[in-house]
């Protein structure tokens, strides 16, 4: 082989290397015609991995017209188990959540539903499962970049990604950090077309060497009302062993679904 026809193929090599590098280093601002499927890794090298996660939330609801603060302790298995406590000074509510039902039991009224996660999905006219809610709360995209066809919106900010095509449950879009290549935001047009559901990622937290959301806010509009829902995690902790206490009352009456 000729020293010319080596320099040719080191050139080639250097230069389409240095692209591909180029493409996926953390930047002030986001690289146009970005290599979406680096990009795509570098998103998936920030998805926390754990065994499990205790810690507390507050949350804070507002529909427009009333705001109510409640906290919440919070445990987790990763893809197991997702166990919630509601407290106003005394514990009010507990949610249970796993790949196959939802449990749920109140104080207040004295009714608890015991049921498939489907009863979630009714309430916003979605088709999330067990693990897309657990990514929604850990600011982790619901649908990976990875899998399918997807396209850059040019945007000077963030990288913002989208499916290329229509998908049949909804359409996600996805709002990047270059920087950090964290989720700042994913977005998603249900299928009425007018409903908007909202996933903010605001600011994250170093947990362990894992990035976590310190703050999450939810936003839901149905053409008609906005909706808002903003959590505050603190004391986050990935403890090696974990209980899930959960018990429905005797005497609570059924919630029944219409």
């Amino acid at each position: 082989m000729s020293y010319k026809r080596i320099l040719i193929l080191i050139l080639t090599g250097l230069f389409w290397g240095g692209c591909k590098s180029v493409a996926v280093l953390p930047t002030k601002a986001p690289v146009n015609k970005v290599d979406l499927k680096l990009l795509a890794k570098e998103i998936q090298k920030q998805h926390p991995q754990f065994n499990h996660l205790r810690g507390r939330l507050k949350a804070t609801y507002d529909n427009g017209k009333n705001k109510q603060q409640v906290v919440v302790s919070l445990r987790m298995t990763q893809n197991q188990k997702i166990w919630m406590s509601a407290n106003m000074l005394i514990p009010i509510a507990k949610l249970m959540l796993t790949p196959k039902e939802v449990q749920f039991y109140e104080k207040f009224q004295k009714t608890f539903f015991e049921g498939e996660i489907a009863f979630i999905n009714r309430l916003f006219n979605t088709e999330f499962g067990f693990k897309n809610i657990q990514d929604l709360l850990l600011g982790v995209p619901v649908l990976l970049p990875q899998k399918g066809k997807w396209r850059q919106i040019t945007n000077p900010i963030d990288y913002v990604l989208t499916p290329r095509g229509s998908l049949k449950d909804l359409q996600p879009t996805y709002f990047v950090n270059p920087t950090t290549f964290l989720l700042k935001e994913q977005r998603f047009v249900l299928p009425q077309g007018q409903n908007i559901l909202s996933f903010k990622y605001p600011e994250y937290q170093n947990v362990g060497g894992q990035n976590l959301p310190k703050r999450v806010e939810i936003s839901y509009f149905d053409g008609k009302q906005l909706l808002q829902l903003q959590l505050e995690f603190s004391r986050l902790t990935f403890p090696k062993k974990i209980t899930f206490p959960f018990e429905i009352p005797e005497g609570y009456q059924p919630i029944v679904l219409k």
